[in-house]
């Protein structure tokens, strides 16, 4: 089929045949999108639910792929039903484990190494997650855990469960972190109060506290580069 012959094509086949004939670079994120809904309504394209589905989240695909199923539907846009979302979310959460993989490390140096395999698991959730990663001798990784989940506004952490589980691995060293899903990298007094509450338990049991690290889509913030620990 020509390329000249688009326009007579449906708008739901459009995307399709667009992606066939110049690749998925090619597409906006409007038309893929609506490849992973794969078709519309009775009233409505594909291609319109995904522009509905962008305006909805400010066309803003961190906050689309923070989403759960659930809070998709809340949008309450009409011809998105549990199938779609589930399709969008499945896709969207392979995108970001490969982001994840590629900044996977298998040793930690510097704060750096840690923040970017952190920020790219963390950084789209809409609720607060905190995580321990346990190293060896060497630096390296051998043990990375949730601790907790919360809410929008925070989550808790429990030191002796932290500790609990370095001892379990045996640990050398551990790194702490979690997200603000604001955006906003400042660390709240019961962070501070909570970083330092692990920091003296952990010399306890000859376990050293390399940092704490806070990750959003804005950035990172490290306790160590700060001068905070």
């Amino acid at each position: 089929m020509a390329q000249n012959t688009i326009k007579q094509w449906a708008v739901d086949d459009r995307p399709r045949e667009k992606m066939i004939l110049k690749g998925s670079g090619a597409l906006s994120n409007t038309e893929l999108l609506a490849i992973l809904m794969n078709n519309g309504t009775a009233n409505t394209s594909a291609v319109e639910l995904a522009k509905s589905l962008l305006y909805a989240v400010n066309n803003n695909l961190t906050r689309l792929a923070g989403m759960s199923v659930e809070e998709i539907l809340q949008l309450k846009i009409k011809g998105i039903g549990p199938a779609k979302a589930v399709t969008i979310v499945a896709a969207l959460e392979l995108g970001i484990r490969t982001h994840s993989f590629q900044h996977k490390k298998d040793s930690v140096i510097t704060s750096k190494d840690a923040a970017e395999y952190l920020k790219a698991q963390l950084q789209h959730k809409t609720i607060e997650m905190f995580v321990a990663i346990y190293l060896n001798r060497a630096n390296k990784i051998i043990r990375h855990e949730v601790i907790s989940t919360g809410g929008i506004t925070g989550t808790v952490a429990d030191p002796r469960i932290i500790l609990r589980k370095a001892i379990e691995c045996n640990a050398s060293s551990l790194i702490l972190s979690h997200n603000h899903p604001s955006g906003n990298l400042k660390p709240s007094t019961a962070d501070k109060e909570l970083t330092q509450k692990i920091k003296q338990g952990a010399l306890l049991i000859d376990i050293v506290l390399l940092d704490h690290i806070i990750v959003s889509h804005e950035g990172y913030f490290s306790f160590a580069d700060e001068g905070l620990l």
